[in-house]
């Protein structure tokens, strides 16, 4: 595993493949845990949910951070080790984490670059190159990953959510997925460096089911509503490209969000609900 994951990512930084157009995620070992926990945190390439890790490559970290209410912490971790980061869990309630990449840079075959471009729903791209006389036959490109994932030590509550972390692209969940169930209307809002992003296309995943993606586009207020129809680990994503400003040596500047965390069916929470309820009584 660990020999693939080095494989992974050395192709990926290489730009070799369409690598560079597979998702990117923070699988925790628990989505939900204690305090006092010790907790591997792995960055992952695939699709569908099923990938392989990378190992930690600190030149490669813009940034790699946990915040708890209004703490926020460096992710540690083994230089090439797998997990990238180890998170010492403290105290109950709901974490955060994110990553963001330093640029890596790819080159694509217009077939490539278009197929990806439909994929993620990049339609403003594919509108230019359709206004240019002649186009290039590759496609230069440099990408940053964003990625986000939401944990849950012990108990924690509905005033409890996600927050902005300054990433330059992110996605927030405007609800706690920790006392939200399957079935509940899930709201989403993509920001591009801190400013609503609005008709960008947001996709969301589910481990157990990941051929029955949702997809919707975002609103003049950058905001998407999914109704998550089953619980467990769920991947929301979203891809942003401009054009590469003038005198870089790539044509295309792209940002990909992602956001992990895991839901529970709705059975798990009437019986979370009941838990509290019985606890607040006593």
């Amino acid at each position: 595993m660990r020999l693939r994951g080095l494989l992974t990512a050395m192709l990926l930084v290489a730009g070799g493949s369409t690598l560079g157009a597979h998702d990117f995620w923070i699988e925790p070992r628990a989505f939900q845990t204690k305090p006092g926990a010790l907790l591997g945190l792995h960055l992952m390439v695939g699709e569908r949910l099923l990938g392989d890790p990378i190992p930690r490559d600190t030149a490669g970290i813009e940034r790699f951070v946990v915040t708890h209410g209004s703490q926020e912490q460096p992710v540690p971790g083994r230089e090439g080790g797998d997990p990238a980061g180890v998170l010492r869990v403290d105290d109950a309630g709901l974490l955060i984490v994110g990553y963001h990449s330093r640029p890596h840079s790819i080159e694509l075959t217009a077939d490539k670059f278009d197929k990806y471009l439909g994929e993620e729903g990049l339609d403003a791209v594919q509108a230019i190159l359709a206004r240019m006389k002649k186009r290039p036959t590759v496609a230069r490109e440099q990408f940053s990953r964003c990625a986000k994932s939401l944990l849950s030590s012990g108990d924690t509550s509905a005033a409890q959510r996600d927050r902005a972390l300054g990433l330059p692209l992110e996605l927030i969940a405007e609800r706690n997925p920790y006392t939200s169930a399957a079935q509940q209307d899930f709201p989403v809002t993509l920001l591009y460096r801190g400013t609503p992003l609005r008709d960008a296309l947001v996709i969301a995943i589910n481990r157990d089911d990941p051929e029955g993606r949702l997809r919707s586009r975002t609103d003049r207020d950058g905001r998407v509503s999914f109704r998550l129809p089953r619980g467990g680990v769920w991947l929301i994503k979203a891809v942003h490209m401009i054009p590469a400003e003038a005198g870089h040596d790539v044509d295309w500047e792209s940002f990909w969000a992602s956001l992990t965390f895991e839901l529970r069916n709705t059975s798990e929470a009437a019986g979370f609900a009941a838990r509290i309820f019985r606890s607040a009584e006593s």
